[in-house]
């Protein structure tokens, strides 16, 4: 019965398979069949056919022999494929009869030997999917499996993949594919061919099997490709998933199995002790527990300096204790370095280098003298709303350098003879941006900062004292302290009657303390959640704070204090703009978690409907943050797509989640962009005036050239919430690099809209912005070459973005003051270098546009059309940056933010 097809097999192809291309192929003969071949490759052809006949003769010496030549032929042909090789071509008519002659042999090692012969036949001649490759191999001895050469190898891969999801369905054993896996990815292992080692590892859901095969040459290359794939695996793999139910996909990565694929990087690194490497994919899975053995595995505490400044970039509160480092006073030194205090040291280390410690004034950054008449004329005049932009740029620009020309300067200068002349420039709740912009200028100062701020609590006035109380909040961001300043100037000011100084106090505490989970807080802010007499504002601020310090954590406490505050709002209160920031709060604890989400989703449910979906949609595109999950993108672009009654507003959270969800990686980011375009043309009123605000979290602190174009066009809108919310953005996109043609587009709306207000004060903001600390900031919460996000950076952008959601009651309103949330966000955008004592090194490094080299063969050059500087230098979105000598050995593989170098004890000076 099996004889037949393959009878079919042999004959019929005979006649086309032998025809060797000539000029004119429909004429051919038979009998040029011949001539067209040259002697060698006839004799060859002859040869084979006589093998093919030996094999079938019945003196098994002869037999053998013939299996053995026709063996070698194969073999030598074999070990590179470029083309079809000969042996394999004149084989081909025979294949059925080999076929058909193996199924009558008797069982011997000669018919292990045909096996194997007919497994390398079928790679070219087998039928699709019928998989006669494996099989003929599992049937044949168990030789080494490389000598027939990468492409039999690589196919025998494939056919397994195949094989072992048929075998899961049917549930049968599969031992004897895991022995064939085990030499296929060690032989890949050997030949530099990691990537396709991985992916059969991962087809086969083994991947445990790699640790035991990597080696020191070949573990960064394969850990590399395990960490991309690891994030962009998700994504492609939730797309098969709906196309290929069943199938091994379906089982492999069903979401958070990503993380599996990290944990064995992970262990890799581990392994091989490339800590710095552990600590970043630890940092990524959020398992402190990792980090936590990262510091008991690695002795030298040279390198846990190193881990101390990655930890305190990403922002992560974590304490050390005996167990991790033994010895007090290093201990101390290091906690210190977890502590971010010496942020401010570096970044002016960097200021100075760059010789841009000059402070700079509003007016330098408007250029006015570059526009024509008509903008000028209009400046002058003093407006409240005027110098509250000023107040913001001024703090945007002079960010962390300590002094500037409105607010720090000394007595003498300042014609009224006290300090406090600007800030009574501004109007009631102006000041209280004003005396927090003093906050911003000596951002991350503490000691000094508290010292000039303090002088504001003594005022009468209350908006002035919450603007101290914020100032004192943004000082702390991100800098931890053991005495914990802000907590104790700020605690007391938290059950005060006035409702601004609350919020002041309030929203200071989040900043502080953001991501670091303080009870102590939590048990100050939850009460006010509850309280019935407190007014929607103050409530708005709390759950909005306590989102921040527990940014991540999931805790259900505050999500359950926040679920009650939203429930028992009325339902006038629920139509309040502020009120939005409420399911915001709620949504930053789940920031990134994923499923964790689901249990309060349900709860979402049951909410008022004028929130339900708004809820609905915060909570997931929070949940989902920075996965690149598909599957999430296409139900909120779902969303987006009804056309709805005028009162919905839940589409805007669904476009900026969009944003959210897409910014992780840079294909999906791309087709995020595209969507949003088509958003942008078929969208209602309420969908367009969130698009530009979720292209501008897409590319922040990042102009790319289609995107400024998008955003310079919609400036014009004749919506003004739309053109406001792209003015906005063109200020996000640019933020921190002091982009030209942004500067320039803005220059131009400040002179087409001086008569617009508010459009102006927009324009303003978004000036400050592009020149946020003079060039030297970033507001990207992606760092370590984009693989990880920090949490409560991103948490920042987002509670602003909310903000711009509803422009004209809060941005425009009186809270203004939630521009300071993107304080979380601000990083120097720089690369420090420092010795083994931590002081400054300036040593040459080349940087240039970054290279992705994942998956690529030998030492590929990582970065592109690079520059030599000397350190400190800054970094642009995209840049990568190497050392460019040997003196040095940089303890940390991505050269961003603090670098400790230690001397390469090898290095030889040539002169």
């Amino acid at each position: 019965m099996t004889i037949d097809p393959k009878a079919n097999n042999g004959a019929a192809p005979e006649e086309a398979t032998l025809k060797v291309p000539s000029k004119d192929p429909k004429k051919k003969k038979d009998e040029k069949k011949e001539e067209d071949l040259s002697d060698e490759d006839l004799a060859l052809k002859q040869q084979l056919e006589l093998y093919v006949e030996r094999v079938q003769d019945s003196d098994p010496g002869v037999q053998k022999l013939a299996l053995e030549s026709m063996r070698q032929e194969i073999r030598t042909s074999t070990s590179s494929m470029t083309s079809v090789p000969k042996p394999l071509k004149f084989l081909r008519p025979h294949y059925g009869t080999l076929k058909a002659y193996y199924e009558t042999m008797a069982d011997s090692d000669l018919k292990k030997y045909l096996a194997d012969i007919l497994s390398v036949l079928a790679l070219t001649m087998s039928a699709e999917g019928e998989r006669e490759s494996l099989k003929y191999r599992l049937l044949g001895s168990e030789g080494d499996i490389g000598s027939w050469g990468h492409e039999y190898v690589r196919n025998l891969a494939g056919e397994i993949a195949q094989e072992y999801t048929k075998r899961q369905i049917e549930e049968a054993p599969i031992d004897d594919l895991m022995e064939l896996v085990q030499q296929i990815v060690a032989f890949h292992m050997k030949h530099n061919a990691e990537p396709e080692a991985v992916d059969l590892l991962m087809e086969v859901e083994d991947l445990d099997l790699l640790v035991e095969h990597v080696d020191a040459t070949n573990f960064k290359r394969t850990c590399l490709y395990l960490t991309s794939s690891a994030s962009q695996e998700l994504v492609n793999l939730e797309i098969e998933e709906e196309i290929l139910q069943g199938s091994v996909l379906k089982s492999y990565l069903p979401g958070p199995d990503d993380m599996l694929v990290l944990d064995i990087a992970y262990m890799i690194y581990l392994k091989f002790e490339e800590y710095p490497s552990a600590l970043r994919i630890a940092l990524f899975l959020d398992n402190l527990q990792y980090v936590k053995q990262i510091f008991t595995s690695c002795d030298d505490v040279l390198q846990k300096k190193q881990f101390c400044y990655i930890l305190a970039r990403h922002g992560v509160a974590f304490e050390l204790d005996e167990e991790m480092v033994a010895d007090d006073d290093d201990r101390e030194a290091l906690q210190d370095i977890i502590n971010n205090t010496k942020l401010s040291e570096g970044y002016l280390t960097l200021a100075r280098d760059i010789e841009v410690m000059e402070p700079k004034s509003p007016e330098d950054i408007y250029k006015v003298h570059l526009l024509d008449g008509r903008a000028s004329a209009g400046a002058s005049v003093d407006s409240a709303r005027q110098n509250l932009a000023a107040t913001f740029v001024n703090a945007f620009v002079n960010a962390g350098f300590g002094q500037d020309k409105l607010m720090t300067v000394p007595a003498e200068a300042s014609s009224g003879g006290s300090t406090g002349s600007w800030l009574f420039k501004n109007k009631e709740h102006g000041k209280t941006s004003a005396a927090a912009s003093l906050g911003m200028i000596l951002l991350w100062d503490v000691d000094s900062g508290l010292a000039q701020i303090d002088k504001y609590f003594h005022s009468n006035d209350n908006h002035v004292i919450a603007g101290a109380l914020l100032g004192v909040g943004i000082v702390n961001c991100g800098i931890k302290n053991d005495c914990d300043p802000a907590l104790a100037l700020l605690g007391d000011y938290v059950g005060k009657d006035d409702s601004s100084v609350r919020i002041g106090a309030i929203m200071g505490l989040g900043l502080a303390y953001a991501g670091t989970q303080n009870e102590q807080i939590r048990r100050k802010l939850s009460p006010i959640l509850g309280d019935a007499k407190s007014p929607l504002d103050v409530i708005a601020f709390t759950a909005i704070s306590l989102g921040l310090i527990y940014v991540g954590s999931c805790n259900e406490e505050v999500a359950q204090a926040i679920i009650f505050a939203l429930m028992d709002r009325s339902d006038s209160e629920l139509g309040e703009p502020l009120t939005r920031l409420l399911p915001l709060g709620l949504g930053l604890l789940y920031l990134g978690k994923q499923e964790s989400v689901e249990a309060t989703a349900e709860v979402s449910k049951t909410f008022n409907e004028k929130i339900r979906k708004y809820c609905d949609m915060t909570l997931l595109s929070c949940a989902y943050a920075g996965t690149g999950n598909v599957l999430k993108v296409q139900n909120l672009l779902g969303h987006c797509a009804q056309h709805l009654d005028k009162g919905e507003t839940h589409q805007g959270p669904a476009v900026l989640g969009i944003a959210m969800v897409a910014m992780a990686e840079e294909l999906g980011l791309e087709m995020a962009i595209r969507s949003l375009e088509h958003l942008l043309q078929y969208g209602e009123q309420n969908i367009r005036r969130a698009v530009p605000l979720a292209l501008g979290l897409l590319c922040i602190s990042n102009p790319k050239v289609n995107v400024m174009d998008t955003l310079s066009r919609l400036s014009h809108d004749t919506d003004s919430e739309v053109a406001m919310a792209a003015i906005i953005s063109l200020g996000l996109i640019g933020a921190g690099t002091n982009n030209a043609r942004i500067a320039g587009m803005l220059r131009n709306l400040s002179s087409y809209y001086y008569k617009e207000a508010s459009l102006l004060f927009c324009v303003r903001i978004a000036q400050g912005l592009v020149h946020l600390g003079k060039g030297l900031l970033t507001l990207a919460p992606y760092h370590s070459d984009r693989f990880l996000l920090s949490p409560t950076a991103l948490a920042g952008l987002l509670i602003m973005l909310h903000a711009c959601l509803d422009m004209k009651s809060i941005i425009l309103g009186k809270y203004h003051y939630v521009l300071y949330f993107l304080v979380l966000a601000m990083q120097p955008r720089m690369l420090l270098a420092v010795d083994e004592n931590l002081k400054p090194l300036s040593v040459p490094v080349r940087v240039g546009q970054a290279v992705d080299v994942v998956g690529q063969a030998g030492r590929p050059k990582t970065i592109t059309g690079f520059q030599t500087h000397s350190t400190p230098v800054l970094l642009a979105a995209g840049d990568r940056a190497e050392l460019a000598t040997e003196k040095y050995i940089p303890l940390s593989p991505i050269l961003e933010g603090f670098v400790i170098l230690k001397e390469n004890p090898e290095y030889r000076d040539d002169r």
